[in-house]
């Protein structure tokens, strides 16, 4: 079955509050929509993420799309290897895995529901099976000050969540205070994971980890730039707390690079840094003979993406018992069903074939009318 044609769309969801973290405020997830039609008419859908710039990310997802056109829609692998080779290799940028990854990520995830749809069979299928009859996902907190991240806390355990995932990294007093608030809301009991991004050096690191370990964390994220597998070395053999990388870790290659080193606790890493889903797998793997799990990373994504890591999350054999979830964050997604409510903090198989989510035509207008309207105005602002 050949490819007739790559359709792309730029879309704008907000988020329902902004949401806080080392780096900055994000306010929504700006995304690509991803449309590839066969001569016979079945069409499969996948997102890549619009940063930078959506046009500028559009303009590489285009050329891409002209090595895949009119190509089998079976040759996953091979085509994407070739984009890659074309788009980063051939023309002179040399190696580009991570933003690579980042741009061909819509295009592979689409071609697995293409897959999966002519297949008549659910994406987890065609990994090789459920290894698991649910992923579990961590209670992600929300807010800019310690009493509202206390509160959102307090809310995620009444639903169900055993664990907590809080952004720090924001300075040492309002981190300390963060946490303290959080451990009093949620009790002893809840696991309760920190995430840096990125903020800390190794002298920082120490220092707060050793202030932050009387509130018991279960783990902390990425406390370093990734640019130093040393530094996050270095932390994590001095830390009495587990240390995740996140940042750090963008593909198989990474993995094993860091579990050779020994610098980390648990994998974080999701499908928009790997290349899509097969590439997630694989890392998985690499993970998986290293003796490590592998966490499911979310980033600013809708839906679309959920489902298509939710896939991938069924079918990895060592995957962690607390995965990232991002759809709550969202005020209104672009997909009609599956619904992505948790139950307990978990979500069973979507059975429906290809990745089994149908668009709410309605939310993709406005998303797409939204992307419009804001980068209008962004771009006429004085």
């Amino acid at each position: 079955m050949k490819i007739r044609e790559v359709l792309i769309t730029p879309l704008l969801v907000p988020y329902a509050q902004p949401y806080y973290w080392s780096q900055g405020v994000t306010l929504g997830a700006e995304v690509l929509l991803i449309e590839i039609r066969t001569e016979s008419e079945f069409v499969g859908f996948g997102e890549c993420l619009a940063t930078p710039t959506a046009t500028g990310v559009q303009a590489f997802v285009e050329e891409a799309a002209k090595h895949i056109t009119g190509e089998s829609i079976f040759d996953r692998e091979r085509l994407m290897a070739t984009c890659y080779q074309s788009l980063f290799q051939f023309r002179g940028n040399c190696s580009a895995p991570r933003f690579g990854g980042q741009v061909l990520a819509g295009l592979e995830m689409a071609l697995w529901d293409l897959q999966g749809k002519v297949l008549n069979r659910p994406v987890y299928e065609l990994l090789g099976g459920a290894q698991r009859a649910y992923v579990e996902y961590f209670g992600f907190i929300q807010g800019s000050e310690p009493e509202a991240l206390a509160k959102d806390a307090t809310a995620f355990v009444q639903r169900g969540h055993r664990t907590i995932y809080c952004k720090v990294g924001r300075g040492d007093e309002l981190d300390f205070e963060i946490v303290r608030q959080v451990r009093e809301a949620v009790g002893p009991d809840i696991r309760l994971r920190l995430d840096p991004n990125e903020a800390w050096d190794v002298l920082s690191a120490r220092r707060m980890i050793n202030r932050l370990k009387v509130f018991n964390p279960e783990m902390i994220e990425q406390p370093c730039d990734h640019r130093s597998l040393s530094a996050l070395k270095q932390i994590k053999d001095s830390s009495p707390i587990p240390i995740a990388a996140d940042q750090s870790v963008f593909n198989a290659d990474d993995v094993l690079q860091v579990t050779q080193m020994q610098a980390a606790d648990l994998i974080t890493l999701g499908l928009h840094e790997t290349g899509g889903i097969g590439p997630l797998m694989k890392a998985a793997d690499v993970a998986k003979k290293a003796g490590l799990n592998i966490c499911l990373h979310g980033l600013y994504e809708t839906g679309i993406t959920t489902c298509a890591a939710h896939h991938a999350g069924l079918a990895i054999s060592n995957l962690d018992d607390a995965n990232q979830y991002m759809n709550h964050l969202l005020t209104a997604d672009v997909i009609a069903s599956p619904s992505l409510t948790l139950s307990e903090a978990k979500l069973g198989p979507i059975d429906a074939p290809g990745l089994g989510f149908e668009l709410d035509l309605d939310a993709l207008r406005q998303a797409k009318a939204r992307h419009v309207e804001y980068f209008s105005a962004v771009n006429n602002a004085p």
